[in-house]
């Protein structure tokens, strides 16, 4: 099923905190009366004067490099036809977010307000000076075709459609992975198309590059077949219009051995699938209904291979394969355009991609055990972090080969670090995380059921099944706010703990058997069970849920607690501890202990330590430790550089597999370069701190709050260390978006107890 969006959420998102999803943000600093007239007058006349003498600087003393313009007159967005300018803002500003978030790239979107090619050729060509590449983006045909073709020989920089080629591009690897599968020579097959929009048609010229032959194509629109003998065909159509004695796509698909669908839901029958050849290749790529059902296809027919544009189902077709890597490539060796060569180039790196093995962190994002090359995995998975490094060198070097680059790259092994260091390569793990969790949902308990987050949060996880929602409270409140919110959620379990005295009799009883020698009568026990947070850790414990989530009124000891009475520590773990992951421009840092251990002694350290590199790992990614103080190896004498030190030492002995370094001040742990020219023993050079675990609480809380509110970084957390059963804790006034990110955790976690 696809993901439900209600109206008010989706609104709520391009409303809340600000207006939309960009804004530009400076990247040099701003905070003396130097700095502002270095970046304007006088200082600014000095790039200026470079430029005016060597146009080409215009690259190194400006963005423009990097800087993409996502082009729209509203015409063709979507499945919302032609909305105007304005309103296809919000999209163009979505295609901007997806640029920066797989590729690096800046992004200014423009929804221009004019439909006559000919001036808008005229408008975007002007508009060179600025840009290093230019997306075209929902334009309808057929003048989308007239427009990229005209800047494309007027421009000196990238110009690209991606409605059209796109699309191509993906589903053409595909194709190519397909039809090796099944033994199928790409010259031989007989191809019908449903669709004759931009899409379709650009599908259809990429397929006839790839090998196959323009004879052997029938293409379909609302009207059936394209025939040569209908009236009124534009140029671009005609070029694929048939003479053959066929006039519907029933006929069409008889013996066809490939169907590309760009058009409209549910038009295709079992019964035309069934007609067509053996190991027919299917892709039904109409969003979000495709033109036959994926269960429908695959019943029909054992032998089919198919394709859809869907998330939930096998060789997903999203053009996020392919445009933000295809403009990193290009932008990298400054191409003066995006040609065959480079597409063809994409889609040959996209289908190789998918037969190299896949790594455990993509298996574990899409909730497998073993993607394999197959006629369920034709092409990569969007999250998989090598496409940056696979698409982006081949789009660079054919752009070389072919004569388009205007620079040219030596180092390889250089460039693929580049391009890591770019995005912050685990920019994407919380998607990780989130699709993990989607593929096993766990129910998940949520104490503080009677709150409108917590809510909202429930009706998210409940929608994208993330997780299945359990709320405690008040009931009556709880229908009050459901119905208030316009939530649906009648379906969901909610439990008043007030109501439930043969749980509370049941639940006591255990409580009281758990803590009797700590003073705890029978009375007492039954007593806190009316508590949610006693009550929900019950639940886990006797395993009627799977996770617990609590914290967001209140204060961590007393949202933690109950937890730790009923619950208790993972055997061999002596002490919990609580970990924030710091999402940054850098990539992830891991910081502890922010939340739970006062003054930990360095023997309480090291045992941070080991839950801390677990943590971490729980992630998907190794652990570089460094272990802070106000003092670099000595440099300075104190409680805390003494207790740092001795920890570290510990914890090298005890965990000889970890890379762990310390006492060191915060600074000196993230620049290898005073490592290296100051403390060249040091083991973090070359293996970059990711890990900080700070020697007290009140400097790992100080740090992270800081970091979250001044630093420009996402804080997720606070991660529960050590608990036996999945528990975490929400931080005091979390928002809707860090709820649904702890329960994702909360549920992974889960998944990965059960399975031990």
């Amino acid at each position: 099923m696809a993901i439900k969006i209600r109206k008010e959420d989706a609104l709520h998102y391009h409303h809340s905190p600000k207006p939309g999803k960009i804004e530009v943000i400076p990247s040099k600093p701003l905070s003396s009366q130097l700095d502002l007239a270095l970046a304007y007058s006088p200082g600014v006349a000095e790039p200026c004067k470079e430029i005016q003498a060597n146009p080409d600087k215009v690259y190194q003393y400006t963005s423009k490099g990097n800087l993409v313009a996502v082009i729209s007159n509203g015409t063709a967005v979507l499945g919302l036809g032609n909305i105007g300018p304005e309103a296809s803002k919000p999209v163009m500003e979505g295609k901007g977010v997806l640029f920066k978030k797989f590729a690096g790239i800046d992004v200014f979107d423009l929804e221009i307000n004019e439909k006559e090619p000919d001036k808008l050729i005229q408008i975007i060509k002007s508009l060179e000076p600025t840009f290093g590449g230019i997306n075209l983006e929902d334009i309808k045909a057929p003048e989308c075709f007239i427009i990229e073709k005209s800047l494309k020989d007027a421009m000196n920089i990238p110009v690209m459609h991606d409605d059209q080629h796109g699309t191509a591009i993906i589903s053409g690897a595909a194709l190519l992975n397909a039809l090796e599968l099944i033994g199928k020579k790409i010259e031989d097959i007989r191809l019908v198309v449903s669709g004759a929009g931009a899409a379709a048609i650009s599908c259809t010229r990429f397929y006839i590059g790839l090998g196959v032959k323009l004879e052997n194509v029938v293409m379909c629109d609302i009207d059936g077949v394209i025939r040569k003998d209908r009236a009124g065909l534009d140029e671009v159509r005609m070029m694929f219009a048939t003479d053959k004695d066929i006039h519907h796509i029933s006929e069409a698909l008889e013996g066809a051995d490939v169907f590309l669908g760009l058009s409209a839901g549910n038009i295709i029958s079992q019964d035309q699938i069934r007609s067509m050849a053996d190991n027919p290749i299917v892709f039904a790529l109409a969003n979000p209904d495709p033109e036959i059902s994926y269960e429908l296809a695959t019943s029909a027919r054992e032998d089919v291979i198919m394709a859809t544009g869907r998330s939930d189902f096998p060789n997903q077709v999203n053009n996020v394969i392919g445009f933000p890597y295809i403009f990193r490539g290009a932008l990298d060796v400054r191409a003066t355009s995006i040609n065959e060569e480079m597409k063809l180039a994409a889609a040959h790196a996209i289908a190789r991609l998918a037969k190299e093995p896949v790594p455990d962190i993509v298996n574990k994002a899409y909730g497998e055990n073993n993607l394999v090359y197959g006629k369920q995995y034709l092409i990569p998975k969007p999250l998989d972090p090598r496409l940056i490094t696979t698409i982006a060198p081949a789009i660079a070097k054919a752009a070389m080969t072919s004569g388009v680059a205007r620079l040219s790259i030596d180092d390889w092994e250089a460039y693929e670090l580049e391009l890591q260091e770019r995005i912050g390569i685990d920019q994407r793990l919380m998607s990780r995380v989130i699709s993990r969790a989607k593929k096993d949902p766990k129910k998940v308990v949520f104490a503080e059921a009677d709150n409108r987050k917590i809510l909202k949060s429930a009706q998210l996880i409940k929608d994208e099944k993330i997780g299945i929602p359990i709320l405690l409270g008040n009931r009556e409140k709880i229908h009050r706010l459901i119905e208030e919110n316009s939530l649906d959620l009648g379906d969901v379990t909610i439990i008043d703990p007030y109501e439930e005295n043969d749980s509370i009799e049941t639940y006591g009883m255990r409580l009281y058997d758990k803590r009797k020698r700590k003073g705890l009568t029978p009375y007492e026990a039954k007593k806190l069970m009316r508590d949610r947070n006693y009550f929900g850790a019950m639940m886990v414990e006797l395993g009627e849920a799977d996770a617990l989530i609590s914290g967001l009124t209140k204060d961590y000891p007393r949202t933690i607690l109950p937890a730790l009475h009923i619950i208790g520590v993972k055997k061999g773990v002596d002490r919990v501890a609580g970990m924030y992951i710091m999402n940054s421009d850098k990539g992830p840092f891991f910081f502890a202990d922010t939340t739970v251990n006062e003054n930990p002694t360095a023997d309480q350290l090291v045992e941070i330590i080991g839950l801390t590199a677990n943590g971490v790992r729980f992630f998907d990614i190794e652990p570089k430790i460094a272990v802070l103080s106000y003092s670099n190896f000595g440099s300075a004498k104190g409680d805390v550089p003494s207790k740092t030190s001795l920890a570290t030492m510990k914890a090298k002995a005890r965990f000889p597999e970890l890379v762990i370094e310390g006492e060191m001040q915060a600074n000196v742990a993230l620049d290898e370069k005073i490592q290296r020219e100051n403390y060249p023993f040091s083991t973090l050079i070359n293996n970059k701190a990711n890990t900080l675990i700070f020697p007290d609480l009140a400097s790992g809380n100080i740090a992270y709050k800081l970091l979250a509110e001044i630093g420009n970084s996402e804080a997720i957390g606070p991660i529960l260390l050590g608990m036996n059963k999945s528990v975490h804790v929400l931080q005091l006034g979390s928002s809707i978006r860090e709820i649904i990110n702890m329960v994702a955790i909360a549920v992974v976690d889960a998944q990965t107890i059960n399975s031990k």
